[in-house]
């Protein structure tokens, strides 16, 4: 079972920073990221569509340059939001990296940063429109996440021929789980909160999980991906 630092870990690191990424992959084989532009056409790495919650700054990410966005300082540490290149130079080439798309528009400038890179990549987003410009621009597998309606979310997957599903861990069973894999996808859960939780995710058979926190899959999570 593969274990996903969600945003690189923000147990370690404040989220979706070089700080945090660095920390989270000596200790999980894989990272969860989340991507969207910024004014100034850049792909950075920041979940929120404003920098109110995690910066010292307010307003859209859309509105601001990578420069204003740089000059931010996320949570209480010295770390600036970067780039979604800056990430994949600062990753371990064994790294796996689930990239999550916040928005449409994207695919082209994507598949160009990660057209030469050594990791394994896996684009995710909860935007059907995001993965089907993934699937036209690229040979990117992709992966529908979803919180709700089950069974629609699954013909979305169908329909997208997505490699992944990645549904909210309190919809699935271990029932769910083989349904998923019978019909061809890997699952991928997020975000387990507990050591308890993911030793019954284990059990049900679920391909990885996506954790705030690497002690709740060390050792024989963290050994056997």
């Amino acid at each position: 079972m593969r274990a996903f630092a969600h945003r690189g870990c923000p147990v370690l690191a404040p989220e979706n920073t070089l700080a945090a990424f660095r920390a989270a992959t000596p200790r999980l084989p894989c990272v969860e990221l989340d991507v969207r532009r910024c004014g100034s056409g850049e792909l950075v790495v920041f979940h929120d569509e404003t920098v109110d919650r995690m910066t010292d700054g307010s307003g859209a990410v859309a509105d601001a340059t990578l420069s204003e966005l740089q000059e931010l300082r996320v949570g209480d540490s010295s770390e600036s939001i970067p780039t979604l290149a800056a990430v994949f130079d600062a990753l371990p080439d064994s790294t796996f990296v689930n990239v999550e798309l916040k928005e449409s528009g994207l695919a082209t400038d994507l598949a160009a940063i990660v057209a030469d890179v050594p990791n394994e990549v896996l684009v995710s987003s909860f935007d059907a429109d995001a993965l089907r410009e993934i699937r036209e621009a690229s040979a990117l597998p992709v992966a529908y996440l979803f919180a709700d309606d089950w069974a629609d979310s699954l013909a979305v997957a169908v329909d997208l021929d997505c490699a992944a599903v990645h549904p909210y861990y309190e919809l699935l069973s271990a029932a769910r789980v083989g349904e998923a894999q019978d019909a061809g996808f890997d699952v991928n859960t997020w975000t387990v909160p507990d050591r308890e939780t993911v030793e019954r995710l284990r059990q049900w058979g679920v391909d990885g999980v996506i954790v705030d926190d690497p002690a709740l899959v060390a050792e024989k999570e963290t050994e056997s991906s």
